[in-house]
């Protein structure tokens, strides 16, 4: 038997869980003193959250510990299952080290039991579409090793890119540094930020307004774009619907038959981004 694992920060949507049938780590965020555990949309007031950080609340994340970890996890060693954690970057977090903690243990009390992580080098729906796909083709009938081999394939295919109203979330998480932020918020410059191939976050140009932004983020599509007839494009916005539905339609301009997904940013991801940011996602022939 295998067992397949993710994470909120992929942030796919809750509806796909039935469909996709994998087990969830629930990333933690606090916000006005209360901690939630992310559910993918199915109960998350986004509105609250981000007018609550509008007004000047300020939400922290966390690592999930080592003890949910081993909860979560010790049924399938257990039962001997050959496991895969399909994970967001290794560079965004230290949550992997309070998962080698649990794993330690575990390893020796069942040692007939598999469990692997593949490192996406993503964040949000740049993890998530490769969770995607990779469940996909699992379900068609691969093993987990031929599953990893497909990741391993296909980690450099999706690109994300997105636009930040500034820096002050990413710089206060540790995301970025202080002199990079420094730097992109001076005069006032929309800040166009992407996901390398090591899984960190670089600012790639500053633009001047938000229409600028939208059409840059357009642009990364039409020149990078490949298959897009084939795999969905994702349009992301965290409390910026009017700025989405712009990036939306400025695709459509160029790709009129396209399928674009429309989803929110969550609490976690938008404790970093901040509320305003808009990003897209893509198949892409080189990250």
């Amino acid at each position: 038997m295998s067992k397949i694992f993710f994470d909120t920060d992929c942030e796919l949507w809750y509806t796909m869980l039935p469909e996709l049938g994998c087990e969830l780590f629930k990333m933690p965020y606090t916000i006005d003193g209360k901690e939630y555990f992310y559910d993918m949309g199915e109960a998350t007031d986004f509105k609250a959250f981000y007018t609550a950080v509008r007004g000047g609340s300020m939400p922290i994340t966390s690592a999930l510990n080592a003890q949910i970890y081993t909860e979560i996890l010790e049924p399938y060693f257990k039962a001997g299952e050959d496991m895969l954690y399909i994970s967001f970057s290794s560079k965004m977090s230290g949550t992997f080290n309070h998962l080698e903690m649990a794993l330690k243990p575990l390893r020796e009390k069942y040692p007939a039991a598999r469990f692997r992580r593949f490192d996406t080098k993503s964040i949000s729906w740049g993890a998530g579409i490769q969770v995607y796909y990779a469940v996909k083709y699992f379900q068609e009938g691969h093993t987990t090793d031929e599953v990893l081999s497909y990741l391993e394939k296909n980690v450099n295919s999706f690109t994300e890119y997105f636009a930040v109203d500034d820096l002050f979330h990413l710089k206060r998480g540790g995301r970025i540094s202080a002199a990079a932020a420094a730097f992109g918020t001076l005069f006032s410059l929309k800040p166009i930020l992407h996901v390398n191939n090591d899984g960190e976050l670089q600012v790639v140009t500053k633009v001047t307004g938000s229409n600028k932004a939208v059409s840059t983020l357009a642009e990364k599509v039409k020149s990078l774009g490949t298959e897009l007839n084939k795999y969905p494009i994702v349009v992301l916005d965290a409390d910026n619907k009017v700025g989405g539905d712009k990036l939306e339609a400025k695709i459509k301009e160029s790709f009129p038959n396209a399928e674009i997904w429309r989803y929110p940013v969550g609490p976690v991801i938008g404790t970093h981004c901040g509320p305003g940011t808009i990003a897209v996602i893509f198949r892409s022939t080189a990250r």
